[in-house]
């Protein structure tokens, strides 16, 4: 419905990403584990990210909350995703922002 779609302007897309999968014997992201052919956790939820966008023609926001450990692996994945990775408040980082 309309008014669903206009309350996307007031919305974020907001994923905790802060999960070093070091008790999975990972040394990366647990959202960069592939999960469903080639795709990861991440590739799923920028895929789903850009439909809403397509489906609902506006910028939906999306915000990553990631620790110090997960940011530059992130950041550097995401780069396939241009639309995405160019959006300046992307991600905040664990503990350098007030919590939530």
């Amino acid at each position: 419905p309309a008014h669903g779609a206009s309350l996307l302007k007031e919305s974020v897309v907001l994923k905790l990403n802060g999960g070093l999968g070091t008790g999975m014997g990972l040394d990366f992201a647990k959202s960069l584990l592939k999960v469903k052919g080639n795709d990861t956790f991440l590739d799923l939820t920028a895929k789903q990210v850009i439909s809403m966008r397509k489906a609902y023609k506006q910028n939906v926001r999306f915000v990553l909350m990631n620790s110090f450990s997960t940011s530059s692996d992130t950041m550097e994945f995401l780069q396939k995703y241009p639309d995405i990775v160019s959006d300046p408040d992307l991600e905040f980082v664990q503990n350098k922002v007030p919590k939530l």
